[in-house]
Order: C-alpha cells, then sequence, then structure tokens
C-alpha cells in the first residue's frame, strides 16, 4: 500500500487537471468510507441535507480514507472524512505516507477542518461460551486487531495492553490482521477467538452475530479509563472513550451493563480552496440538522454536540470559523489562522 501512493498520487494530479475545466462550479464532492458505518454515515447524510442550503454535494463512500486525504490535499476532492492520525502522519510524511514524504507534508498544507465526530466504536467480541469472561483470559489467544496496513492495528494493541494490565501481539496473544469486511465472518468460521469490530454502537450485524450463538462484549474496567495511561493512549491515537449502553444487542450475555471502550476520532476535512460560503452553509447546515439527522439513523446518536472539535489536527476553514464564532462557540487558539 505504502509504495502505491506515488503512482495513486501521479493518476489523481492527472485527473484533477482534466476534470478541473468541465466540472461545475456549484457541484461539489465529498468522500467517506463504508456506507455501513459512521465514516459513511456522516458524510452521506451530509450530502443529503446540503440541498437545504442550496449546496449540490456529492457522496462518494467506500473510499481509503487515507487515499481521500491525500486526494484532498491534492485538490481532486473538495471535503473528506479523514482520520486525525493519518493526517498527522501526512504532516510527516511517515506512515502511509513515507514514500511520499515532502509532498505529502505539503499536500496537508491544503486541508481544513469543519467538524468532527467519533468514527468506528471498539466492540470486543466474545462468544459467550468460549471460556473468556474477562481481559485476563485473552492471553494465549488469537485476536482480530483489524486490517493489515492502517492505523486500526496500533489502536487495538494498545486498547488491550492496557485493559489487561500488560499483554502484548506476538507475545502474549497472537494478533490477527484481515480486512474488515471479512473480519466478522472469519470470526464465525472459528478462525480466531477474539473479534475487535469497529463499528457504530447499535449496529444491526452484531445485533445478528448475537441471535446466532450468544456473545460477550468485553468493556474497558473504570480504573482503566480513569487512568493517565489511558488519557494518553487516546491523545496519541486520535481515540476517545465511548458507552456501549446496557440493553443495545440482543444475545448478549453481559447486556445489562454499560461498557467503557475505544472510540476513533474523525475530521470532517475540505480543502483550503472550498468556498468560504459553502464551508460556512455545511457546516451549520451539519450541526443544525443534527438533532433530526438522528431521529433519522439511529446509528448517528453517540455523535456528542459538545464536542465539535474533538480530534480536530487541522486548521479551521475560514467559513467553519465564521460559523462557529456566530454561534459563540469558543474556538481553540491552535484552531485558527488556516
Amino acid at each position: 500500500m505504502i509504495n502505491s501512493f506515488r503512482s495513486f498520487l501521479a493518476s489523481a494530479l492527472l485527473v484533477t487537471a482534466a476534470t478541473t475545466t468541465t466540472a461545475t462550479a456549484q457541484t461539489y464532492s465529498v468522500e467517506g468510507a463504508s456506507p455501513a458505518s459512521l465514516t459513511g454515515i456522516v458524510a452521506q447524510t451530509l450530502a443529503q441535507h446540503a440541498s437545504r442550503a442550496d449546496v449540490d454535494l456529492q457522496a462518494v463512500l467506500g473510499q481509503t480514507l487515507t487515499k481521500s486525504a491525500l486526494k484532498l490535499g491534492a485538490g481532486q476532492i473538495d471535503l473528506a472524512v479523514v482520520p486525525p492520525l493519518a493526517f498527522k502522519a501526512m504532516q510527516r510524511g511517515s506512515g502511509p505516507y513515507a514514500d511520499l514524504g515532502e509532498q505529502a507534508q505539503t499536500l496537508s498544507q491544503n486541508v481544513r477542518f469543519l467538524f468532527s465526530f467519533p468514527g468506528g466504536t471498539f466492540h470486543t467480541i466474545v462468544w459467550a461460551d468460549s471460556g473468556i469472561e474477562d481481559w485476563d483470559d485473552v492471553e494465549g489467544k488469537r485476536v482480530y486487531i483489524g486490517p493489515p496496513a492502517g492505523a486500526a492495528n496500533a489502536m487495538i494493541r494498545g486498547m488491550i495492553e492496557l485493559a489487561t494490565g500488560g499483554l502484548k501481539d506476538g507475545e502474549d496473544y497472537e494478533g490477527i490482521r484481515a480486512p474488515w469486511s471479512s473480519g466478522q465472518q472469519a470470526f464465525q468460521d472459528g478462525q480466531f477467538d477474539v473479534f475487535v469490530a469497529s463499528t457504530a454502537v447499535g449496529q444491526q450485524s452484531i445485533n445478528e452475530l448475537g441471535l446466532q450463538r450468544e456473545i460477550r462484549i468485553l468493556g474497558i474496567p473504570e480504573d482503566v479509563t480513569q487512568s493517565d495511561g489511558w488519557a494518553e493512549h487516546n491523545a496519541k491515537m486520535g481515540l476517545d472513550t465511548a458507552t456501549i449502553p446496557a440493553g443495545t444487542y440482543s444475545g448478549q450475555a453481559n447486556s445489562d451493563q454499560d461498557l467503557q471502550t475505544n472510540v476513533t476520532v474523525m475530521m470532517m476535512a475540505a480543502n483550503k480552496d472550498l468556498p468560504e460560503e459553502v464551508a460556512y452553509k455545511l457546516t451549520k447546515i451539519y450541526w443544525e440538522n443534527l438533532p433530526e439527522m438522528k431521529k433519522q439513523n439511529a446509528l448517528m446518536r453517540s455523535i456528542d454536540e459538545s464536542k465539535p472539535f474533538e480530534g480536530a489536527a487541522a486548521p479551521l476553514h475560514p467559513g467553519a470559523l465564521r460559523y462557529y464564532e456566530e454561534q459563540g462557540i469558543e474556538v481553540p487558539e491552535e484552531l485558527v489562522g488556516g
């Protein structure tokens, strides 16, 4: 994947040059990931409501967000869901952008922030009859920790290390890597003992899993979530703490408990050249219609209106800044000046 970024960027720039003159000024594009997760749902829902602000926004889902961030910086698309951790790597020219180096750093300067929202909530799932009842039982087991490439591996390994008091991948348990799309089926097929899914709270696929065979979801102990180590882990990885409320899922052995876990944080980001008025309208339409959006899609209910800047890693777009200032919302100083 890393070595493919340079050729990907070259083709993206060629496409941009070829389409710039033909695209209509009134049509804007936004990229998101899975339509079954908030990384796709938020992009799609924003596009659906944008017409109320006289903005024609077209959503393209199923994208790899590390590539979307690159396309955004290159000016091929107007908006994208961007993981803060990936953006920071882009600023450094490291991680998935190591092959681009300074070129990635330059492109990162073209990215601006509109608002943030939770991405995927980590559900650590085991079969209720597996003998795994708490984190100590993870030792020696095969654990699904996300796709082969991407930031999820480090996030999940860090979460497990804190929750278990020090268990490490490759030493105390075997971390299994596979695409998100095949993870649940592989768990059902018995390819690993612990399945860490990244999904919205209330996702139907988790309900369906529990209806086939009773499951248990491991929550993070309170003494861990209140520790300095947990706070440092979240800050480093671009994560937040989330709750899976009691009674969320059928077929869950411990469904009477509220469970604490990690949730990824995502930025809705725009290219710096997106017109200020468009950025203003999109930010305004999102926040003012969020209550309605939550009623239309229960998976959006985990979005916390009190955290508009959670995980923000890029400067605010001037249009978004105007909206927050009009609302009297205090903006962190480091986000101003983009």
